[in-house]
């Protein structure tokens, strides 16, 4: 049941008020420019105003042809003239708006793209382990896409609409029957309240189509960053099928709300045929009885294309407005929702000293009901090097998100140099720590770019150097390209060791006060793991430095080893005392030793 999956508050349109208010938030990068803002609108009025005119000109023509008077000629001439002028005019002063506001949409656009992408920056960990790329991305393109047509269309186009209309009402009340003025606004009330009430009913279907338009995208993105993954296990079926789905929901949404226009769009036509014949009527009427000139005959004619043609773009103006609105909800959610983790009020920045780490009875949680660390304490004295082990979902890769604050402790507290990092910017945290994560992602672009982004104002030498200094120079050598060389999204062209030494190498570049390595030598093979290791025991020297590892014999020239065991230090001691007192971490060496020598394991740590 693919209607099913369709969340029943992702169909309701959402108050008014609301969505108006999200719109007005564009306000301020719009008059950001307000000179060019100012002289558009100028040049919109003169448009409108000739625009209006033509009628009232083409009129004075046709009456004075009908009776032609050889020797008043030139006056006709002279109308003429002036009803060219004012056509050309209309067209000028439209086309100089547009090229004068240009400037102005492209950059309201990229300030606000720009201002999405740094709230997304700043969101915490959390937030971007909950979403799907997939659907993120389109969430922000169609937003954007969205803002285009709403700066432009609601200042230039619904605004000066009704204006000409009302311009025009007052010409026919002015000169004409009352009825005819009256026709003109009654037709316009009941059109819009048309066109509103049919809008607001069939935006749920509009809300029912990007959702599984966004559903749709997100698991084909998704399917594909797992490439290898989905050929590991002949899933290829699968994923298509779950797609198909997707896509049949997208379909049937679609659908419902191309039937649901077709109903409006000819609501919208019957209104105003309605009102061309009532006006067209009035008018043959008063030609008929001589109290309306031919003249006048083609001056109403003439003002019902004027009006009723930029009154249906009106509707659908509307329409198209209230379905970008809807496409830029998501959009302006992610700018106005406020990251998890913030600088605390008057935050200054870490002053690191020494460079002592030390946790504090820590307690942390995911999720309140599942603890993950419980009442963690530890010193790292600065310049020494402690070591994390213990088996997996233990806790240890928890630690260093703590320390880096990706979530904040919930209870106890992190202190770098007696600094609770709760109270320093977190700027200044994060670049006093480098990090080689257990799971290196790298960007799609050039292997040089990828190191270089442990410091992106270093020289080449001093990448060239960090290169050499996580042994990955002979690796570079063997490459057609050598550092200008792709890596593929997510650097999928290399292997899982070639991508920890490039997180090697990004961490020796930013020479940070602090390390942490997190399994950091787990993708290599023993010959390069003790290369590697002889270089992480050099750039660790007189760096505090915490190790999470899972291979022991790379921890056993740590000053102190804790041994986690479900959330709690259960051993602590340096390698020595640890195999002495025979518990734990004596055990799990064990069973490594007799893996490593190829022999049954019996011990269970």
């Amino acid at each position: 049941m693919a209607h099913d999956r369709l969340r029943p508050d992702s169909m309701t349109p959402r108050p008014t008020a609301e969505q108006w208010r999200a719109a007005w938030s564009l306000a301020p990068y719009v008059w950001r420019y307000k000179g060019r803002v100012i002289a558009a609108f100028v040049l919109l009025l003169g448009a409108k105003l000739a625009n209006v005119s033509v009628p009232l000109v083409l009129k004075e023509i046709v009456d004075r042809l009908e009776h032609p008077d050889a020797a008043s000629l030139a006056l006709p001439l002279l109308f003429i003239v002036l009803y060219g002028l004012l056509r050309f005019g209309n067209t000028a002063f439209t086309e100089l708006r547009d090229a004068l506001f240009a400037r102005v949409l492209q950059r309201a656009m990229r300030g606000v793209i720009h201002d999405v992408f740094s709230k997304l920056h700043a969101q915490s960990l959390r937030f971007h382990l909950e979403r799907r790329t997939g659907g993120l991305a389109v969430d922000i393109e169609r937003g954007a896409r969205s803002i285009r047509f709403l700066i432009n269309f609601t200042l230039f186009n619904i605004g000066p609409t009704l204006l000409e209309i009302l311009m025009v009402a007052g010409v026919l009340f002015a000169k004409y029957d009352p009825w005819f003025g009256a026709i003109t606004l009654i037709t316009l009330v009941v059109y819009i309240l048309f066109t509103v009430l049919v809008t607001n009913w069939r935006l749920k279907h509009r809300r029912a189509m990007n959702e599984s338009d966004a559903r749709a995208n997100a698991r084909a993105v998704d399917s594909l960053l797992n490439y290898e993954t989905v050929k590991y296990f002949n899933n290829e079926r699968y994923e298509s099928e779950r797609l198909r789905a997707d896509l049949k929901e997208a379909e049937d949404a679609t659908v419902a709300s191309e039937v649901s226009l077709a109903w409006l769009n000819a609501g919208q036509s019957f209104i105003i045929a309605c009102g061309v014949t009532a006006m067209m009527g009035l008018a043959a009427r008063g030609v008929a009885d001589d109290s309306m000139t031919l003249g006048d005959l083609v001056l109403v004619n003439a003002y019902l294309i004027q009006l009723f043609i930029p009154l249906n773009f009106l509707g659908t103006i509307y329409r198209e407005i209230r379905n970008a609105l809807t496409d830029m909800e998501k959009l302006f959610g992610l700018m106005q929702q406020a990251p998890e983790i913030t600088d605390a009020p008057g935050a200054q920045p870490l002053a690191v000293g020494r460079g002592e780490v030390r946790f504090e009875n820590v307690g942390f949680a995911y999720d309140p009901r599942r603890p993950i660390l419980k009442g963690v304490s530890f010193t790292i004295p600065a310049g020494r090097k402690l070591a994390v082990v213990g088996a997996s979902g233990a806790g240890k890769s928890t630690l260093s998100r703590l320390l880096f604050r990706f979530f904040d402790v919930s209870e106890g507290a992190i202190r770098i140099d007696g600094q609770d990092i709760r109270q320093v910017t977190q700027d200044s945290l994060r670049q006093a720590i480098g990090m080689v994560p257990q799971d290196t992602v790298l960007f799609n672009d050039s292997l040089y770019h990828n190191i270089g982004y442990g410091r992106v104002d270093a020289d080449r030498e001093a990448v060239l150097e960090a290169a050499r200094a996580a042994h990955l120079d002979g690796f570079v050598a063997s490459l057609p390209e050598g550092y200008d060389s792709k890596v593929g999204e997510r650097g999928l062209k290399l292997s899982g060791g070639e991508k920890q030494r490039v997180a090697i190498a990004r961490a020796i570049l930013k020479n940070p006060p602090i390390l942490v390595f997190d399994e950091a030598t787990s993708s290599l093979d023993s010959a390069t793991e003790k290369a590697i290791g002889l270089e992480l025991a050099r750039i660790s020297e007189n760096r505090t430095t915490l190790v999470i590892a899972h291979r022991l014999s790379t921890v056993v020239d740590a000053d102190e080893i804790l041994v986690l065991e479900d959330g709690e230090v259960v051993e602590r001691g340096d390698h020595a005392a640890l195999l002495a007192h025979n518990g734990r971490y004596a055990a799990m060496w064990r069973l490594q030793l007799r893996q490593e020598a190829g022999a049954p394991a019996e011990d269970s740590p």
